[in-house]
């Protein structure tokens, strides 16, 4: 993953403006692997090969994954080092949002599932009951900020560059810059990748995991991190099923083996079918933070 190949390297962009060069009185989020020129050996996990089925793993070390020429302790300590860090402007962000009774989710999916379109005719449903801005995390180009914005709705781009995932410090920045509501709802949509995501937390209330079922029902079983994360499954484009030999039970089943008590929506984005579930389960998360901000309100006047 990318706390350990440094696939995270690049320019993050916000609406066009580079955030690099910048500095924080803290150490910044570093992807790239420290060089060293110390001579010592790399001990990187011997890939492990299944001759019952032809397979060659290279996640059976005690870091889970492989870096050619680093070993599992080094990667193990550089994922540590910048998932503290993340953690750290996670935190940050978390108490910003529950101050302020912001409800957050982070969509995650892979590419193409309909996240956005299902984001689009969420807020059409919702624009007229509650404050809703959004943050967009692409590689490069902002037109699905440009798609939510044409809702009315206030919606900040992120460009990551070469970056896989949004992560935590590219978050804040963004809440820095877009004029949030008390009582209100951030969807966060988070780069199209159902690996590197999983792992880092941005402050949100909840992960919610799209899958759509022009892709296969193993997506679970082939990327269990990020089911496991994720609070929320949309089984979304439900209205294709009739052209499709997609399975809905072994899906949702596959999912269950993951994360056995994430609850499924099976929803179509396009044709409104099981939208209103969706909706009134965002509902009462808002309702849930908007109580939740009082009560720490409360707590901070007597106990702060």
């Amino acid at each position: 993953m990318c706390t350990t190949c440094g696939c995270g390297i690049g320019q993050t962009r916000i609406n066009g403006k580079s955030m690099q060069p910048h500095q924080h009185s803290d150490k910044p989020l570093n992807y790239r692997p420290h060089k060293h020129s110390h001579a010592h050996e790399h001990n990187p996990a011997p890939a492990a090969t299944d001759l019952s089925s032809n397979t060659v793993h290279f996640g059976t070390g005690i870091a889970d994954t492989h870096a050619p020429g680093m070993s599992q302790a080094r990667m193990i300590k550089i994922e540590r080092d910048i998932l503290a860090t993340n953690k750290r402007y996670a935190d940050e962000n978390r108490r910003y949002l529950s101050e302020h009774g912001i409800f957050a989710l982070n969509l995650v999916s892979s590419p193409g599932s309909g996240k956005t379109t299902l984001l689009v005719k969420t807020i059409e449903m919702l624009r007229s009951k509650l404050p809703i801005a959004v943050i967009e995390g692409d590689q490069q180009t902002d037109h699905d900020a440009a798609r939510i914005r044409a809702t009315g709705i206030q919606a900040i781009q992120i460009n990551t560059g070469k970056g896989c995932h949004l992560d935590a410090h590219m978050v804040r920045h963004a809440i820095q810059q877009l004029p949030l509501q008390n009582n209100s709802l951030l969807f966060i949509e988070n780069v199209g990748n159902l690996v590197c995501p999983s792992g880092f937390d941005l402050g949100e209330a909840h992960k919610i995991v799209t899958l759509s079922v022009t892709e296969g029902e193993d997506k679970p079983l082939k990327y269990p991190d990020m089911f496991h994360a994720a609070d929320l499954m949309l089984l979304n484009k439900c209205d294709l099923l009739p052209h499709l030999t997609f399975d809905v039970d072994l899906a949702i089943e596959y999912a269950h083996r993951i994360h056995p008590a994430m609850p499924v929506i099976q929803i179509s984005a396009t044709q409104g079918s099981g939208m209103p579930e969706w909706v009134d389960w965002i509902m009462a998360g808002c309702r849930s933070a908007a109580t939740a901000k009082q009560d720490l309100k409360q707590f901070d006047s007597t106990f702060g």
